[in-house]
C-alpha cells in the first residue's frame, strides 16, 4: 500500500487526492491531506468572494472527495517548518504532492507604496474572507471617501464590487461579522479600477464585469475617449478573442448610456500606469498619480508624459500573485515555481523520488479553478509511473502518530465538523447565516480535540 501526502487541501490538492484513491492501476493507495490551517478547501473557502455563492459551493464537492475513507485531512499542520520540514515528511510518506499555491502578492515598485491606507488586494480578500492570518483591521474604511484599485482582472473586480456593495447584500453571506461592520460603515462613495492598457486587454471575465452593472444604488461609468484609444475598440470584431470582445461591449454601453442617481460610484479606468502613490503630513495616501499610456503596436503601451492625480484615501493593488519558497524544496525565484517534469519535482535537473507539484506552485498563478484538475491529474499520472520505485521506499508506520511525537497537533475532520457547527451556531445568534470565525484561537477553540 502506498501512503501519499498532499500538501494542501485547495482545488489542486482534492483534485490530486481523488484522481490517486480513484485510480485502478495502483491498488490500496491512501491519502493524507495537509493543511497549515484548520479548515479546508483553500482559496475556494478563503478567495472567492463571499457573494459568489455559486462558485464557493464548490466546497460541496470538494467535501465530498474529503469524506473518503480513503483519505484523511489533516489541519493545522505547517509543512516545512521545525516540527515538520520537508525532508521529513518524505520519510513518513512513500510520496508527497505539494500544492501550497502562490502566496506573495507582486508589488507596483514606485514611490509611496509604503504610506498608510495602500494595501495588497489579496490582504483585503484576506480579511473579508475571514483567512486566520488576516490583520485584524478594518482598512480605515469608515474615513475613506474614495479608493483606488489598480488591475483588470477579476479579483480587482472583485474588490471593487465588494467595496461598492451595500450591507443588505453582504448580509446574507459567511463574511466575518467584524468585516460586515467595517464594510457597513465605510464612507466609500467612489471606486477607481485602474488599468495600464486597454479595454480588450483586461484579463476579467466578462461575468464578473457585468456584475458590477447590478449592483443597488451604484452608477457605473466608462470614458468613451479612453476606451476609444485601443485599436480593437472600433471593431472588437475584428481579431479579439469572444470573451474580450464582449468585456468591449459591456465597457461600450456603460460609456454610452451611463445610469445616474446612485449615491455610490464605479469608475473604470485605461491607459493608465501608476507612477506614484500621493500622501499628506500624517504619512496617509491621499492619491495616486499615473501616467497617461498609449499602444506601442506591439501589444504593449508606452508612457506620454501627460500625468493625472486622482483623490483617494484607499489604495488597493491587484497586480497578480507570486509562489514563495518553501523550506527544503529548490525554487525558481523568476517564475515563482517549484522546478518540475510533468509534476516530478527537479533536483539540479533530476527527478526527485517521491515528490511532487500541482497547482499554482507547478504553473504559476494562472487559469480558473477548473484548470487545476487536469493539472494535477499530470502530475498523479507521473506519481502512478513512479509507483514501484516509490514502493521500495522506508516509510515509518503511521505519519500521524510521528506528527503528535513532534508536538504538532492535527486538526481532524470531526474537528473540521465543529468548526463547521460552531460557524452555523454563530450566524444564528447574529440573525445571519452561516459565519465564519476569522481568528485563529476561534477556530481551534471550535475544532475541540484537535489530536
Amino acid at each position: 500500500m502506498l501512503r501519499i501526502a498532499v500538501v494542501g487541501s485547495g482545488p489542486s490538492g482534492v483534485y490530486a487526492a481523488q484522481t490517486l484513491v480513484q485510480q485502478r492501476e495502483v491498488p490500496g493507495i491512501r491519502v493524507d491531506v495537509l493543511d497549515r490551517l484548520p479548515a479546508p478547501y483553500g482559496l475556494v473557502r478563503y478567495g472567492v468572494a463571499p457573494d459568489h455563492e455559486k462558485i464557493k459551493s464548490l466546497q460541496g464537492s470538494l467535501r465530498t472527495v474529503l469524506e473518503d475513507e480513503r483519505i484523511r485531512f489533516l489541519g493545522n499542520v505547517e509543512v516545512g517548518g521545525d516540527a515538520l520540514p520537508t525532508a521529513r515528511l518524505l520519510e513518513l510518506y512513500h510520496a508527497v504532492v505539494y500544492c501550497v499555491g502562490a502566496a506573495r502578492d507582486r508589488m507596483l515598485g514606485i514611490p509611496g507604496e509604503e504610506l498608510v491606507g495602500v494595501h495588497s488586494a489579496t490582504a483585503f480578500v484576506a480579511w473579508y474572507s475571514g483567512h486566520p492570518d488576516a490583520a485584524a483591521e478594518a482598512f480605515g474604511l469608515p474615513g475613506v471617501e474614495s479608493a483606488i484599485v489598480v488591475g483588470a482582472g477579476n479579483v480587482a473586480v472583485d474588490v471593487t464590487r465588494i467595496l461598492a456593495r451595500g450591507v443588505p447584500e453582504l448580509a446574507p453571506t459567511d463574511m466575518p461579522q467584524p468585516a460586515l461592520g467595517a464594510l457597513g460603515a465605510s464612507g466609500v462613495r467612489a471606486v477607481h479600477m485602474v488599468a495600464r492598457r486597454g479595454p480588450s486587454q483586461g484579463k476579467f471575465t466578462t461575468k464578473e464585469l457585468r456584475e458590477l452593472g447590478t449592483l443597488p444604488g451604484v452608477d457605473v461609468h466608462a470614458d468613451e475617449e479612453e476606451l476609444a484609444l485601443d485599436p480593437a475598440y472600433a471593431d472588437p470584431g475584428a481579431a479579439l478573442p469572444a470573451v474580450n470582445r464582449r468585456n468591449v461591449e459591456v465597457l461600450r454601453g456603460w460609456a454610452a448610456d451611463p445610469a445616474s442617481g446612485g449615491d455610490r460610484r464605479i469608475a473604470l479606468r485605461f491607459f493608465l500606469r501608476p507612477v506614484e502613490v500621493l500622501g499628506g503630513p500624517d504619512g496617509r495616501v491621499t492619491g495616486m498619480r499615473f501616467e497617461r499610456t498609449a499602444p506601442d503596436g506591439r501589444g504593449g503601451v508606452t508612457g506620454t508624459g501627460v500625468h493625472e492625480d486622482v483623490p483617494a484615501q484607499l489604495v488597493l493593488r491587484s497586480v497578480g500573485y507570486q509562489g514563495v519558497p518553501l523550506g527544503g524544496l529548490p525554487f525558481d525565484e523568476r517564475r515563482g515555481t517549484v522546478p518540475h517534469a510533468a509534476g516530478r519535482v527537479l533536483r539540479e535537473g533530476r527527478a526527485s523520488v517521491g515528490e511532487y507539484v500541482a497547482g499554482w506552485i507547478k504553473r504559476g498563478p494562472t487559469g480558473v479553478i477548473g484548470t487545476n484538475r487536469p493539472c494535477a491529474k499530470e502530475t498523479a499520472s507521473s506519481l502512478l509511473q513512479d509507483a514501484g520505485a516509490l514502493a521500495r521506499r522506508e516509510r515509518e508506520r503511521d505519519p500521524l502518530e510521528a506528527m503528535l511525537r513532534a508536538g504538532l497537533h492535527p486538526v481532524r475532520w470531526p474537528g473540521w465538523l465543529a468548526i463547521e457547527t460552531a460557524e452555523a451556531e454563530l450566524g444564528r445568534s447574529l440573525g445571519r447565516r452561516s459565519v465564519k470565525i476569522p481568528d485563529w484561537a476561534g477556530l481551534l477553540a471550535a475544532a475541540g480535540g484537535t489530536d
